[in-house]
């Protein structure tokens, strides 16, 4: 049941490529992939705001994976303010997020989620 669960786009956060928000924080997932569920399972008990793209339903989104993931739809790829990341880890991505969007992480210094 939490396969199917973690498996599911997130409404609040569902988008396509066209109508992502490109200067903050883009997942790019599909279904079944177990490295996206991982991500996004993680992802999902943070404070980040994020969008999430199918690369499934959205033609243009896999043509994006596949113009940054040397021609593969490898997945998750992540994007940081336009900046792609094929498969990271979620310290890799809070990273990113530090460097380049830290209006994106909250007063306290640390990105969003993270704990002390």
């Amino acid at each position: 049941m939490l396969l199917i669960l973690t498996n599911l786009p997130r409404r609040d956060r569902a988008t396509s490529y066209r109508n992502a928000d490109h200067k903050g924080v883009v997942v790019y997932w599909r279904p079944g992939c177990t490295y996206c569920m991982k991500l996004r399972t993680r992802l999902r008990f943070t404070r980040l705001r994020y969008s999430e793209v199918n690369i499934w339903a959205d033609p243009e989104a896999a043509a994006f994976v596949r113009s940054v993931a040397d021609g593969n739809e490898t997945v998750p790829t992540v994007t940081v303010a336009g900046k792609a990341m094929v498969n990271p880890s979620k310290s890799r991505l809070f990273e990113a997020i530090k460097t380049h969007t830290p209006h994106l992480t909250p007063g306290t210094g640390k990105p969003a989620g993270e704990r002390d």
